[in-house]
């Protein structure tokens, strides 16, 4: 193996074989590899030529292109490098380029019918689109005119501004609107007063910019100042197109990362561009004259392009950069007290996106030192009463770092005192403040002995229901401390139930404002992992109406609070269950051991579960899952997941959960989640697609979307039971139509169905050789059993004489198809186990074992003959003799006549039909 490592001609052979066996990224590797260490020039030709056909296969344009241009630099006559070239040059829409390539192997090999065809194609190809182009420019100088006319009618000016977004979107349109200058006309359509003449500025430039970085040159200073004015909808066109912008410059820097060698700097692209972005992004935080939804819409933007997107990618500069250039900025948004007059303009949401901005940031620092510095930049900045607002914030993102700060000099001792304030906001900060340093039970527990008497006190004795609710969620959180312990309750008996109660009633109270009452959710949040409060709040049919109506509402910030609320009624968190034996060594040594709630019993949950459907649960988790804002993190996508997978366990309820959108809205799910999140999103999409049928629950494209999450659930990290419906759930898809049978395969199913059908527990490899039968009607599959060297067919004729009735069945179904489509398979070395099948008790069996038969007197007359001289042509004749016309019946018939066509046996009449002729 070794010899192999260093020896470029072992490594290419290596990769050779795995490209044959259809292994891309295999062979990819060792090519690469056998480049590093190639000394030859002719010899590293040939393996970029190799890499070529890799990335073609790989759907990896660019580098296909590159990696063929390297072997034509060394050998310009190489054909295959050539045409591997035109064949990428093509995909990227370079047609001219395409065409001379293609026209350059055609002279080399006239009589290649390969590149005349495509020499053919790649000419109507580019006739196509230069009629097309000479089209679209005279619509877009039409479009301009009247644009640039300022004798026009407003409302024709606002149709020909409509009909550029429209151009912006086809290629054609979008090289001639960028060719004729037409960025300038479209950025000074943005200081126009018209909304939806901005509106189409703004949406063109989103069609000229996606996917070009070499567009992005736009003024995004001008574009930072329309997101920040006051008009909402064009705030988010203008932060939508600021985030194509960084995805076109960034398009690289944020695939995944296969390994070390291939990690793409920052440093290689076009950094700064981006910075410059970042930088207006970032100076916008404290800016008075940004509204609060441009605020909200630039920390979104920061959110989801400042961290890497794998932790597999080495560099974190852009976040290092943020941090040492944006930081304070950041906190003095999170340290702004929105009731009083100072600081930025902000929303109900900015707080909360701040929290998330935050987490993100310190969750992508590397090492010890990055973390040092961030906890310090925060307490260097905290100052005053805005240092308790800022503190919030941080216990809400990074709470370690909000943690540190609290516990810096008189800084708990301000909190506590700030509560007793005689002015309404600094109680309201100090009490938020509070509320959220109660969330770790050893804080909690300090907390218990110092502040439960003055929140009590607050709670009957302030006049302001706005300070009431939140200390009423301070007790809330307190009380909760011990999770789903039924042992382990901080408060008296009936306490939580009468704390429960007062929160819905000012959930229920559509006189307060919607701040007061979405912290009434937060209260319950915590307060209904006691089963006695989840029965009492599913009961309680306003109070369930008032929490979803306000999950569907403006308010982002609730989000995470009615999740878990739902999570805990629904009892779809986690339970790690103790082992018996530790139990009872647990209260022989009178150690703690947790007790479940007696209404925490499958039956109760069930009933909940009920409760919720009829209460609308599922549009309400529709709405949330659709909302763009940071404050729908990957934690509250996981929450709304398990909800989900709770709401679909009863096989009678999904029918529901489908028709409400439901499963529209788990698709988003399974990709833009927490890895657990994932994973039960996935798993509901299995339940729904085992019991429904997929092609209604996920119409249209949206099938082919199903696909690659219930690959996911092929791994050893699932549990068996996902494992299974997944592979019932692949079986259905299957099954439906060659193009899903396709997708199935380029997700790289095939090995993974193989892999279950040696699993132990019978019900996954039965499960797995079900979806293999199914699997078989693709040529791709039938030609990984038609292979020399391989086992594939023995183990379905094995599992085709085993106990277990539901294998044999799924086993003999697919030699039946694979017998039927690829004659080359037959034998007649499963004789013994062909008269079992048609002997057996079971009508299925039997037929399957009547329809193999048949294929292999089909596929050769010596088979036929064989067959024939054994037992089996007594047991077809008597199949064949039978009173009713079965499929079974007419399949032996159609055995013996096959026979008798080859001569074999006579017919009936000339004699005994067993004899030879």
């Amino acid at each position: 193996m070794r010899e192999c490592q260093a020896d470029p001609g072992a490594l290419k052979e290596e990769g050779n074989t795995l490209f044959n066996a259809g292994d891309m990224q295999g062979a990819l590797c060792f090519y690469t590899k056998a480049l590093k260490l190639s000394h030859s020039q002719a010899e590293s030709a040939v393996l970029h030529r190799n890499r070529s056909a890799c990335y073609l296969k790989l759907e990896d344009y660019t580098k296909a292109e590159a990696d063929a241009s390297k072997a034509l630099d060394a050998d310009p006559g190489d054909v295959k490098a050539r045409f591997r070239r035109a064949q990428a040059l093509q995909k990227l829409g370079r047609l001219n380029e395409a065409f001379l390539d293609a026209q350059r192997c055609a002279q080399m090999e006239p009589t290649n019918n390969t590149f005349k065809e495509m020499l053919r194609l790649l000419g109507a190809q580019s006739q196509k689109k230069s009629v097309q182009m000479s089209s679209t420019d005279a619509r877009v100088q039409q479009m301009f005119s009247l644009l640039l006319d300022p004798s026009a009618q407003p409302s024709d000016r606002q149709k020909a501004a409509q009909n550029l977004v429209v151009l912006s979107r086809e290629e054609a349109g979008a090289e001639q609107i960028f060719r004729n200058d037409g960025v300038k006309l479209i950025q000074s359509l943005l200081g126009s007063n018209q909304e939806e003449v901005v509106l189409s500025a703004l949406r063109t430039l989103v069609g000229l910019c996606t996917g070009h970085q070499s567009r992005v040159g736009i003024g995004h200073i001008c574009l930072c100042g329309v997101m920040g004015s006051g008009a909402s909808a064009v705030s988010l066109a203008a932060c939508h197109l600021l985030q194509v912008m960084f995805e076109a410059l960034t398009e690289g820097m944020n695939r995944e990362i296969r390994g070390k060698d291939e990690a793409i700097l920052p440093g290689e692209m076009t950094c700064l561009p981006l910075r410059s972005m970042l930088r207006h992004l970032v100076e916008m935080m404290p800016a008075s004259s940004v509204s609060g939804p441009g605020r909200d819409s630039a920390i979104n933007l920061l959110v989801k392009q400042v961290p890497r997107k794998s932790q597999r990618n080495p560099d974190n500069s852009l976040t290092l950069w943020v941090i040492d250039q944006g930081l304070k900025k950041i906190l003095e948004v999170a340290g702004t007290v929105p009731e009083m007059s100072e600081g930025p303009p902000l929303t109900d949401n900015s707080h909360m996106s701040c929290s998330v901005l935050l987490s993100k940031l310190y969750d992508d620092l590397k090492s010890d030192a990055e973390r040092e510095n961030f906890n310090k930049l925060c307490e260097e900045y905290v100052h005053k009463l805005r240092a308790i607002q800022t503190v919030s914030v941080l216990l809400q993102g990074p709470s370690d770092v909000g943690n540190r700060t609290l516990e810096m000099s008189g800084m708990m001792d301000a909190v506590i005192s700030l509560c007793a304030s005689e002015v309404v906001c600094h109680q309201q900060v100090a009490v938020e403040a509070l509320i959220h340093a109660a969330g770790k039970a050893k804080r909690a527990s300090f907390i218990t002995a110092n502040g439960v008497a003055l929140l009590k006190d607050l709670y009957k004795k302030s006049e302001n229901d706005q300070i009431r609710v939140r200390a009423l969620v301070g007790l809330c959180k307190l009380g909760s401390a011990g999770g789903t312990d039924f042992s382990m309750k901080q408060f008296a008996e009936g306490s939580t139930l009468k704390l429960a109660k007062q929160c819905r009633k000012w959930l229920c109270n559509e006189s307060l404002p919607p701040t007061s009452r979405r912290w009434a959710i937060e209260g319950l949040a915590y307060l209904t992992f006691d089963a006695d409060v989840k029965e009492d709040l599913v009961e309680d049919r306003n109070a369930l109406q008032a929490m979803f109506q306000l999950a569907k509402s403006e308010d982002k910030t609730v989000l995470f609070a009615v999740g878990s609320t739902l999570v805990n009624c629904t009892n779809s968190y986690d339970v790690d269950k103790p082992d018996p034996q530790m139990v009872e060594l647990a209260k022989y040594a009178k150690q703690h051991v947790p007790e479940e709630h007696p209404k925490d019993a499958h039956s109760f949950v069930e009933k909940r579960l009920m409760k919720l459907l009829e209460a609308g649960v599922v549009s309400a988790l529709v709405c949330m899952g659709k909302q763009e804002s940071p404050a729908l993190t990957e934690t509250c996508r996981e929450c709304i997941a398990r909800v989900f997978l709770a709401l679909v366990e009863r096989q009678g309820d999904r029918g529901t959960v489908v028709a409400q959108g439901g499963g529209k809205a788990l698709l988003p799910l399974v990709s833009e989640s927490t890895d657990v999140g994932k994973t039960k999103a996935a798993q509901a999409l299995a339940k729904i697609t085992i019991t429904s049928n997929p092609e209604i629950a996920f119409p249209g494209e949206r099938i082919y979307e199903v696909v690659r999450p219930l690959v996911s659930l092929l791994t050893l990290d699932c549990t068996l039971l996902q494992n299974f419906e997944s592979l019932m759930a692949l079986t259905n898809l299957a099954g439906i139509s060659e193009r899903l049978r396709q997708k199935i395969i380029k997700e790289k199913a095939v090995p993974k169905v193989e892999g279950y059908m040696f699993e132990e527990h019978e019900l996954v490899r039965a499960a797995a050789t079900e979806c293999m039968c199914n699997l078989v009607l693709s040529t791709e599959v039938q030609q990984l059993y038609v292979a020399t060297g391989n086992d594939r067919l023995k183990l379905l004729v094995l599992y085709s004489g085993e106990e277990d009735e539901r294998l044999r069945k799924a086993a003999a179904g697919t030699l039946a198809m694979l017998t039927a489509e690829q004659p080359e398979l037959c034998t007649s070395h499963w004789l013994e186990i062909l008269q079992a099948l048609l002997l057996s008790d079971s009508l299925e069996l039997r037929h399957r074992g009547v329809v193999v038969m048949l294929n292999l007197m089909q596929a050769e007359k010596s088979l036929a003959e064989t067959l024939m001289e054994s037992e089996a042509l007594e047991i077809l004749s008597v199949l064949a003799k039978s009173t009713e016309q079965s499929p079974i019946s007419r399949a032996a018939q159609h055995c013996l006549d096959k026979a008798i066509e080859y001569g074999i046996i006579k017919k009936p009449e000339e004699g005994g039909e067993g004899n030879e002729p």
